[in-house]
């Protein structure tokens, strides 16, 4: 990301918060008041005034609007707290959430700047759960020429061919255990496997672990340790966050020894070739990277092996379930590789899947748009900044929400649509653009933003060539994470090796793939939860 697990204890927590700040706030108020009378505290306001602070409003004394702020986050338009806002005061304003008061830009241009600014502009923000669970020495916290250095490293390591080989294998391989044990009698939850896969080959590559002890150790550690990093942060025995830490310390004990191993089979400088990212960093002589640095950075690089990339391929599965001309061409795209590979009878490699399926790459930029995985990032400005005319005083936070930003309707056409074929035109789908950010940007642009992409080209296209699917009904929810709630349960059926159609079926039978017939076209079709079809072929619904 999970994360979500930790959202109902989240919520509670935060509403306990609110109620006794709020029992609290005839006092605030006034001392809030006493506090504005003060010169100095009237001489700083002036001086915002002065330098053309954004219209907004701070809210409550202490609270701010964080409370509405995550009201609409648990919506199923989270961005509804930007827009309102944004009709009222434009696209960039003040706010105050999460305890600091906010410059929140939802501008394409202010947000390029404020993520293309260095450290002594802008710094990273995060809650004090998160900072407490990451440490100091996170490669999300450190800044200056040792951040360049980590993240330079780890990226040229991520983005090398050598590794983008070893992913490809190790993905083909943990797919193809995963889904020989697929059967056509229950449910596949495609969040959960997905979940099991990208970790599992993230893990791979961070410290060359294999599948056994060690590796079910880790994972079930590493839940503990995610759950915390959204918790209200109280470090007391028998809290989230006091559970976490201790995960944490047990993650630390075993890759710490890994570490060490590595380090001392390396002594005499005979390594060739890094095999995995602690390879990477120990071959370098830089004497600040220390074992207990590399450490709490390999836990760091964990995160996307169980939060972003699952949840990216589990929302292109979901869309290409309500999208049918999409799973159409997408199917075609990757049968018709298939087919090409096997004729030459060469296996998929790495390129073949960034090259050669054109359709299922602008899927995934589609789906990345929309989902917003990550929905922005806070920053913490150094100075006095002003970018653009909007001027953000030192010590104030920024939060650049890439949401609205995607969901702009006046950046993309029908933005609440998925439309993969719209970046057909486009010529910049990294997401380093200004429009589109969904790896952030700037120095701390996601470095396995490549990975992330492959490992969901190389799912996607075993899944539609493996098989066909009934989508059960699921939703999306938002915050504090982008997850499923029902974690996109499907109802899978195996592909002939001369099928290439979508099927209905009879619903007549408990299981909805039980006894499907031909209809002669490439379809999905989703069941809400009664066992009725939503999907719809032409006019011609598939249950009726």
């Amino acid at each position: 990301m999970d994360s979500s697990s930790n959202s109902t204890s989240l919520i509670h927590l935060l509403a306990s918060a609110a109620a006794a700040i709020v029992v609290l706030s005839a006092s605030a108020i006034f001392f809030y008041r006493r506090l504005l009378k003060n010169s100095t505290t009237t001489n700083l306001f002036s001086s915002y005034r002065r330098n053309r602070l954004p219209l907004g409003n701070l809210g409550w004394p202490f609270l701010g609007e964080t409370l509405d702020f995550i009201s609409c986050a648990y919506s199923d338009r989270p961005e509804t707290f930007m827009d309102k806002r944004r009709l009222l005061y434009g696209k960039v304003f003040k706010s105050h959430i999460f305890g600091s008061p906010t410059i929140v830009s939802t501008d394409a241009e202010v947000s390029r700047s404020i993520l293309q600014s260095d450290a002594k502009t802008f710094v990273p923000s995060y809650p004090r759960s998160l900072t407490e669970l990451m440490g100091k020495s996170s490669i999300l916290l450190i800044n200056g020429s040792l951040q360049r250095r980590i993240h330079g490293l780890i990226g040229a390591f991520l983005k090398s061919p050598h590794l983008k080989a070893q992913i490809t294998s190790d993905m083909q391989k943990y797919i193809q255990q995963s889904m020989i044990k697929w059967t056509e009698d229950r449910p596949v939850y495609i969040q959960h496997e997905t979940k099991q896969i990208a970790f599992q080959v993230l893990v791979k590559a961070l410290i060359s672990l294999d599948i056994g002890d060690d590796m079910e150790f880790l994972k079930k550690q590493f839940q503990e340790f995610i759950a915390g990093l959204m918790s209200f942060p109280i470090n007391l025995p028998g809290t989230t966050l006091y559970r976490s830490l201790q995960a944490k310390k047990r993650m630390v004990k075993l890759i710490h020894k890994i570490i060490q191993t590595k380090r001392s089979s390396n002594m005499d400088g005979s390594m060739s070739f890094p095999e995995d990212v602690v390879d990477v960093l120990l071959k370098d002589a830089n004497p600040q990277l220390t074992n207990d640095l590399i450490c709490d950075n390999i836990i760091d690089l964990m995160i996307p092996g169980e939060d972003s990339v699952p949840v990216l391929i589990t929302l292109a599965v979901k869309y290409l379930s309500d999208c049918p001309a999409a799973l159409r061409q997408l199917t075609e795209e990757n049968l018709r590789l298939k087919r090409l590979k096997e004729k030459l009878g060469e296996p998929l490699c790495w390129s073949d899947y960034l090259l050669s399926l054109p359709f299922t790459q602008d899927v995934i930029t589609e789906t990345l748009r929309m989902g917003n995985i990550i929905i922005g990032v806070m920053r913490k400005a150094m100075k006095d900044v002003e970018i653009k005319g909007v001027f953000i005083p030192k010590g104030w936070c920024v939060f650049t929400y890439f949401r609205s930003i995607h969901l702009d309707d006046n950046l993309y056409d029908s933005p609440y649509q998925f439309f993969p074929w719209r970046w057909q035109k486009e010529k910049d789908t990294s997401g380093n653009g200004g429009n589109f950010t969904p790896f952030g940007g700037g120095q701390r642009l996601c470095p396995g933003l490549d990975l992330a992409r492959l490992e969901a080209l190389i799912f996607l296209h075993h899944f539609v060539t493996h098989f066909r699917w009934v989508a059960e009904e699921d939703s999306i929810i938002n915050f504090p994470t982008v997850r499923l709630r029902r974690r996109m349960p499907v109802w899978v059926k195996r592909r002939r090796d001369d099928d290439v159609s979508i099927i209905s079926t009879n619903n007549s039978n408990k299981n909805p793939m039980s006894s499907m017939v031909v209809t002669g076209s490439i379809y999905d079709y989703r069941l809400d939860t009664t066992g009725q079809s939503t999907g719809q072929n032409g006019n011609k619904r598939i249950y009726s």
